[in-house]
């Protein structure tokens, strides 16, 4: 694949051919503001907020749908530009809540980013008011669609990568929201709970349940679901995981989760969760060491094996398990007890 070189802000940049002028200013660090781009989508250019001056173009093009070509010459940061994108900015801030101290998207929210990066300190436009819309009947996340910016990118995840197409931007102008098909809540439409429109949402209009506080580092590790291996972000704050994302790195979901990934880890720090092996001894559980309970497995197997045979004795393996991990459990179960009686709970 050849390259193209064009000129950004005095500065030379090569790029991949059909890269577009966005990709060509972040390769080389120039900030340019966008809330509707993102990585795992084609662009759409709707929110306007990536607007440049490309010499010999009409108007303002935008940045993320615009392709590089050889010996353009793009300028991101002029007085004309900015002075434009104040405006939109401002338009979108007078459609919002301005209560950023309590939004669980304060310091993470891409309209706080794009605002302070233009300079705009205080609301200058009368207020408009929009019908509040709250959906919170979705047992993972809430829908808050008072912050809604129209951005469109929960909606083409939801198509493009999901390929759900559980909800859509419906009505015209003024009256535009993203909702459902015969605007049903959530929990009735045919969403799958996955949390991809939470992961893309720019501001706070999508926010987990779960999450109240930021987390204080980050921790690989690999969804201890089903067989697939995802990776995970765990954003952990002292003892507890506050926060969970893909693994934008990891080989096999590039940052996509499915609702047990994303939503379902809230047992590793339930109070009543198991920590210790348990014994029943006089109709009762009682606490023990692994060695105990191990000794209590081979002891009870080998009486089952004595007296009844080894086909007396059946083992299920787990879709949590590694492929490797449910190998050996057959070999013990067909090479070591000497039955053919196993089984996976994923063929159940």
């Amino acid at each position: 694949m050849k390259d193209v070189s064009l000129t950004i802000d005095g500065r030379e940049v090569t790029v991949p051919d059909g890269s577009t002028v966005l990709e060509a200013a972040r390769s080389v660090g120039i900030y340019i503001p966008t809330l509707c781009a993102d990585d795992d989508l084609a662009p759409y250019g709707a929110c306007r907020m990536c607007i440049v001056e490309i010499e010999g173009a009409k108007g303002l093009p935008t940045a993320c749908t615009t392709v590089a070509t050889p010996g353009m010459v793009v300028r991101t940061d002029t007085d004309q530009v900015n002075r434009v994108r104040r405006m939109i900015c401002e338009m979108l801030i007078s459609d919002h809540p301005a209560d950023c101290l309590s939004c669980s998207s304060n310091q993470a929210c891409e309209l706080q980013k794009v605002a302070a990066y233009l300079g705009i300190t205080r609301k200058r436009l009368e207020k408009l008011e929009r019908a509040p819309v709250l959906d919170d009947s979705n047992p993972f996340f809430v829908r808050d669609l008072s912050k809604c910016i129209l951005c469109a990118r929960c909606v083409r995840v939801c198509h493009e990568v999901r390929g759900v197409g559980a909800i859509e931007i419906t009505g015209r102008g003024f009256k535009s929201r993203v909702g459902t098909f015969g605007d049903l809540p959530l929990s009735e439409s045919v969403c799958e709970s996955c949390g991809e429109c939470v992961a893309h949402c720019p501001v706070g209009a999508l926010t987990p349940k779960y999450e109240t506080l930021p987390p204080t580092r980050d921790v690989k590790t690999v969804c201890p679901y089903c067989g697939c291996g995802c990776g995970l972000v765990l954003g952990v704050r002292g003892n507890r995981i506050v926060r969970i994302s893909g693994d934008r790195d990891h080989v096999v979901n590039h940052g996509s989760l499915c609702v047990k990934g994303r939503f379902g880890l809230d047992f590793v720090g339930a109070e009543d969760r198991l920590t210790k092996p348990l014994i029943k001894r006089e109709g009762k559980f009682e606490e023990a060491s692994w060695e105990e309970a191990l000794d209590l497995v081979v002891t009870r197997l080998g009486e089952i094996k004595a007296q009844d045979g080894p086909d007396a004795i059946a083992g299920l393996s787990s879709a949590k398990c590694t492929n490797e991990e449910n190998y050996v459990f057959q070999k013990f179960m067909r090479a070591a007890v000497g039955t053919n009686n196993i089984d996976h709970c994923a063929r159940l």
